[in-house]
């Protein structure tokens, strides 16, 4: 039997980069999926390419930053499938880098409420209906390595992906040591995706902090790289692992 045989996922961001990567990984194990992004062209182009390779998927377009298309994007996997049983929040964006200083109140706010409240609107809905079933659910919330250290990311992003790993960790206090919601992050270090190509005026200062950090030679992973990490995480094979930060870097962070 394949490993995600029988469960229902939504993954954000799948159009393109690692999120497209662990939808394709994760509809070979037989998942059924929601590939969601606010690109139409993208997120269909990756569920027909599932579904002509013999696999289940539904394109959903979604834009993160609007709370009430996130709850229907929940809800739309129960609406379609019955279940929700995997919720990888995937979908993120870069902020050039821009220190405390530089960022404006309009950047700041972009960031925020694609990387993190985006992740608390959606597990906010998912939450009560994986408690609701017997076999409950998983939810992987993708920070960073900037989520663990100040200087791989601007002060909005560094920020975003610190919450997201404070917001994991009380979902698994809460709804997962005495219930039936796993939830961990996987926090990868240099992919190689599209999300380079956002960052079009980067801030001095910041950049000047990630070469300090390395991140210039960093070791640089695929999406394939994650899209493995984060299927064990989501598998039963990791029905131990709850509340856990994991690093996918190469690396990086241990020099």
């Amino acid at each position: 039997m394949a490993r995600l045989t029988g469960k229902v996922a939504i993954i954000t961001g799948a159009g393109n980069g690692m999120g497209k990567a662990m939808a394709l990984r994760f509809a070979e194990e037989e998942a059924r999926i929601i590939v969601s992004d606010r690109d139409a062209d993208n997120i269909q182009a990756v569920a027909a390419q599932i579904n002509e390779a013999g696999g289940s998927a539904i394109a959903d377009v979604t834009d993160v930053s609007d709370e009430e298309a996130v709850k229907q994007l929940v809800h739309t996997a129960v609406e379609k499938f019955g279940q929700l049983d995997i919720l990888v929040n995937n979908a993120g964006i870069v902020d050039n880098f821009k220190t405390v200083v530089t960022a404006t109140d309009e950047l700041w706010d972009k960031v925020l409420k694609i990387n993190l409240y985006a992740p608390f609107w959606a597990c906010r809905e998912a939450v009560p209906i994986m408690e609701s079933q017997d076999g409950g659910g998983v939810i992987l919330n993708i920070s960073s390595v900037g989520g663990l250290f100040g200087g791989r990311g601007g002060a909005a992003y560094v920020t975003s992906k610190h919450g997201v790993i404070g917001l994991t960790k009380n979902i698994t206090a809460t709804y997962g040591v005495k219930g039936k919601v796993r939830a961990n992050v996987l926090a990868p270090g240099s992919i190689i995706t599209n999300i380079g190509t956002t960052i079009t005026d980067p801030d001095p200062v910041g950049q000047k902090a990630l070469q300090a950090a390395g991140g210039f030679d960093s070791p640089q992973g695929s999406g394939e790289d994650m899209a493995n990490t984060a299927l064990f995480l989501v598998s039963d094979e990791s029905h131990f692992v709850n509340g856990s930060v994991v690093v996918a870097d190469g690396g990086w962070t241990a020099l």
